[in-house]
């Protein structure tokens, strides 16, 4: 019986907050364009802190798979940018992203 008493003084009343946020002025941060490969896939660099792709597709939908850190790139890769690059892939849309030149490399940070 108590359960039920304490259900029914909750349907008078919303069970959450309903806030407004202020709209931002400022546009959410875009990864660059830095090139498109000879397959189309595109080449960007990464926001600071960016673990999820940026991508969207055709009808405008985030795109927002994983960034993984992918070791097995292809010779056009290589060429453009070094055999030893650092070099991200979405697990989702296959988009290339590059590591952020104003964060330390992540290569070898377990290492001890």
């Amino acid at each position: 019986m108590r359960g039920w008493a304490t259900v029914e003084c909750y349907i008078g009343r919303s069970p959450m907050a309903n806030p407004k946020y202020a709209a931002s002025d400022t546009p959410a941060p875009v990864a660059e364009l830095v090139d498109t490969l000879s397959d189309g896939t595109k080449v960007k660099i990464r926001l600071p802190r960016m673990r999820a792709c940026g991508e969207k597709d055709e009808k405008g939908k985030l795109c927002a798979g994983h960034l993984k850190r992918w070791f097995f790139f292809g010779s056009e890769v290589k060429q453009k940018f070094g055999a030893d690059a650092e070099v991200y892939r979405c697990e989702h849309c296959k988009t290339l992203y590059l590591p952020n030149p104003d964060e330390q490399p992540r290569t070898g940070t377990l290492s001890y």
